[in-house]
């Protein structure tokens, strides 16, 4: 009898078990069919077109005086600031580098300097007078600095040539007390190419996938040449070089700009339990 009894108690113990194990099952991990992404990096072609506003330092002009043909300082030298204009074409490598070749012209800028020496025992001193424009052609790099929404900074460096062309330059005295009123003469001006460099900062600000606007900033620093021939026991003299610091706007056209999309990420897929 007692037998019978553990029999049956053992037979529903497994029952009871078997009924528990159909009630739960536990659910496989889900599968996620998730798309790989990819990056689409921007190359191609581009033009470009710049305009802007040039403030111009002079580092000071030398020119040969006197029957000696010593070499001699002007005591003051400025030069107005004038207008850029410029123009390229460019590549952009990838998202991260690009470079174009771009030719400016430096609009009129007039200089104004004054020197000291002898009319016959008595010192006097000149006004001068003459205008330069410059014409350059630069190799330049930039490094865009990622895309935050519309807007790309960079910074940038370039490097080329620059041809100066001063006009004639027109050398008044007016304070000979042996002579009364002005009289002076007129040098011939100098044309040269020179070598220059620069270093550029701004953001580019996409308009249309084929558009994009440029707001920057470059420093520009072109070396010393010839200045002006020689006349009546002066010249021929010579600048020391400029220094520019150039605010600009322009726009560059990218070539097949739309065929390369921003890269997205595409929104997951429903979860699949396999």
């Amino acid at each position: 009898m007692k037998k019978s009894l553990i029999g049956a108690a053992l037979l529903a113990l497994a029952g009871s078990a078997a009924y528990s194990a159909d009630l739960y099952e536990p659910q496989p991990e889900p599968i996620i069919d998730a798309p790989e992404v990819e990056i689409q990096e921007a190359s191609g072609w581009y033009l470009r077109g710049d305009v802007g506003y040039s403030f111009n330092h002079m580092r000071g002009a030398e020119y040969f005086q006197g029957s000696n043909a010593f070499l001699a300082d002007f005591d003051r030298t400025t030069l107005k600031d004038s207008f850029v204009v410029g123009a390229g074409v460019g590549y952009q490598v990838n998202n991260y580098l690009r470079t174009d070749l771009t030719f400016d012209y430096l609009g009129k800028s007039d200089f104004r300097g004054s020197t000291t020496g002898w009319c016959g025992s008595v010192m006097c001193s000149s006004r001068d007078e003459a205008e330069m424009r410059a014409y350059s052609l630069m190799a330049n790099v930039y490094v865009d600095l990622g895309t935050y929404g519309r807007v790309t900074p960079y910074v940038g460096a370039g490097i080329g040539g620059s041809y100066v062309k001063w006009g004639k330059l027109r050398n008044r005295i007016c304070d000979d007390p042996s002579m009364p009123g002005c009289y002076g003469s007129d040098h011939e001006g100098k044309g040269s190419w020179r070598f220059s460099y620069a270093l550029m900062a701004g953001a580019t600000i996409d308009l249309t996938c084929n558009l994009k606007a440029d707001v920057g900033y470059r420093f520009r620093h072109i070396s010393g040449g010839d200045m002006f021939g020689y006349v009546d026991n002066g010249g021929p003299g010579r600048d020391k070089g400029f220094d520019m610091h150039e605010a600009r706007i322009g726009a560059r056209y990218v070539f097949n700009g739309c065929d390369t999309p921003v890269a997205y990420e595409p929104p997951p897929e429903p979860i699949v339990y396999k």
